[in-house]
């Protein structure tokens, strides 16, 4: 990809996720354009957002693949590892060399060098004092994320807070707590309903979400709205 090719469609994906965010706009679909726009552009292999529940324990609830291996490497992140750590310290953590993790990290370090990754790279969703998840890429080869894509990487984690805690919730916590739980609610449907595909097409889990975001977006709805009336038994696709 040419750099004037690459830099136009960073100015796209902005563009697009700003029109999202002054619009009426479904928070798992702003996170999923999120972590898609960082695979496409920033040459991660996969990337995936955790947020913290009521309780402060980090779930998946966005990530460019429904695969279980995936979600369930980022939720041992979650426990010890990269991901955790950057949303308790608020800065991030870069691992260059996967290998090279920490002793405390070793089931993570397994379970992602098992998937083959190489490097990994949390970001904390931060505004402010407030911390509310990380934003966690992975790329297959080891070695330093490039200046520029560090950048954009920041810019999209800024993004996925303010599309999440608007700033007229920080003055009320419990607006707060209630968008992250409906955004770890709509996570559970969604799950939910790729189960409930995948079992009535004989597809896998990657495929049942392309075919639930493909009917979310044909009919323009939100991919956590559809997920609900299918699981709810008020929608086939």
């Amino acid at each position: 990809m040419s750099v004037d090719i690459r830099e136009r469609r960073f100015l796209q994906t902005f563009a697009k996720l700003a029109d999202t965010l002054v619009a009426d706009y479904d928070v798992v679909d702003l996170l999923q354009m999120l972590v898609d726009s960082c695979r496409d552009l920033l040459g991660a292999t996969e990337a995936g957002i955790l947020l913290a529940d009521d309780t402060g324990e980090l779930e998946v609830v966005a990530s460019t693949s429904e695969s279980s291996r995936l979600v369930e490497m980022m939720q041992l992140g979650a426990e010890a590892g990269p991901c955790v750590e950057s949303y308790y310290t608020g800065q991030p953590v870069f691992v260059p060399d996967i290998d090279a993790a920490p002793p405390e990290w070793a089931r993570f370090r397994e379970s992602a060098i098992e998937q083959g990754f190489g490097a990994v790279y949390a970001l904390p969703l931060r505004l402010r004092e407030t911390t509310i998840g990380s934003l966690n890429l992975f790329q297959n080869s080891a070695g330093l994320m490039a200046d520029d894509d560090v950048i954009a990487a920041r810019a999209f984690a800024d993004v996925a807070t303010i599309g999440i805690l608007h700033e007229r919730s920080l003055r009320e916590s419990s607006v707060v707590q209630e968008q992250l739980q409906n955004a770890l609610n709509s996570r559970i449907l969604i799950e939910q309903a790729k189960g409930v595909i995948a079992h009535q097409h004989t597809v896998s889990v990657d495929d049942a979400f392309a075919l639930l975001r493909a009917h979310a977006r044909a009919h323009q709805r939100g991919i956590a709205e559809v997920a609900a009336d299918i699981v709810g038994r008020r929608l086939t696709i």
